[in-house]
């Protein structure tokens, strides 16, 4: 006898490994069996042929679909090695989905993968900036500015690989804060095989492994993608999304940065340009 999908996790775990489909196909599937009341079970009874009609899937896509067999193993292989790891896939749509994130991206990423404490989403937060070419001033005031914020109680947002982010991705460890990092890439390349290696080597002179029930890791990849052209654009867009108030220490004319900060201060998000 075939094991049953879980009704929601494992499913979207399994079109999470389903080759050809994007975040925005799978929160479309998710969407028109909610609509229709499709359960798991009887989606992956669908012919390839009907997941094409129906659902506009490409013929790759619809026959990894239907060989579940095959899928059910993946995703117990994918169980396996997250483990007890606090890992979720969330779609548009889920109330798990940070509001954030939908009202300021105009194409929200179909799917985001959270590892860590999604608490930290309920307080206030704050990025500190700078684009590309900052010196060693502009690194000062970015862990000023982010020992500031954390003193005044609010959370960072900030990526994990550039000097800038890293500069900032510290100032929380030292006094024990969250932090809330957008990804350039699947989780697995970030925090290795076994989900506990610190980000960045910097940060592990400050913590030896990645703390998932202090900080969140948030990212729109696969748990296995490596970084590729344009993540971080998209990276970069979700930390300003995810960010309640924006701290711009240098920031490039014309630029990916000033349009995203734009952007903000059109939401009413807070921008202040230092």
């Amino acid at each position: 006898m075939k094991p049953a999908f879980d009704p929601i996790q494992d499913f979207e775990f399994a079109l999470c490994l389903t080759p050809g489909l994007g975040g925005s196909t799978i929160s479309k599937i998710i969407t028109r069996n909610a609509i229709t009341g499709l359960s798991p079970q009887d989606f992956f009874r669908l012919r390839p042929e009907a997941l094409v009609e129906e659902y506009g899937l490409s013929e790759r896509s619809a026959e990894a679909l239907s060989t579940g067999d095959v899928l059910r193993s993946q995703v117990a292989d994918l169980k396996r090695r997250i483990g007890d790891k606090p890992v979720s896939i969330v779609t548009c749509g889920s109330p798990l989905y940070p509001r954030r994130v939908e009202e300021f991206c105009k194409n929200p990423p179909g799917l985001l993968v959270l590892y860590g404490n999604r608490k930290v989403l309920q307080t206030g937060t704050f990025a500190a900036l700078a684009s590309r070419g900052a010196d060693s001033a502009d690194l000062e005031t970015i862990e000023r500015t982010v020992e500031k914020g954390i003193l005044e109680g609010k959370n960072l947002v900030t990526g994990t690989n550039t000097p800038t982010y890293q500069r900032a991705a510290v100032v929380p460890l030292r006094w024990g804060s969250p932090r809330i990092l957008p990804l350039d890439r699947g989780i697995f390349h970030v925090f290795g095989e076994s989900l506990e290696e610190e980000a960045f080597p910097a940060a592990r002179l400050w913590r030896h492994r990645f703390d998932p029930l202090t900080d969140l890791a948030i990212g729109p990849f696969r748990p296995d993608d490596d970084f590729a052209p344009g993540h971080n654009k998209t990276r970069d867009e979700l930390v300003f999304a995810l960010s309640d108030e924006l701290h711009i220490v240098r920031q490039t004319k014309g630029g990916n940065m000033e349009q995203l900060s734009l952007r903000a201060e059109k939401l009413g998000r807070k921008v202040v340009r230092l």
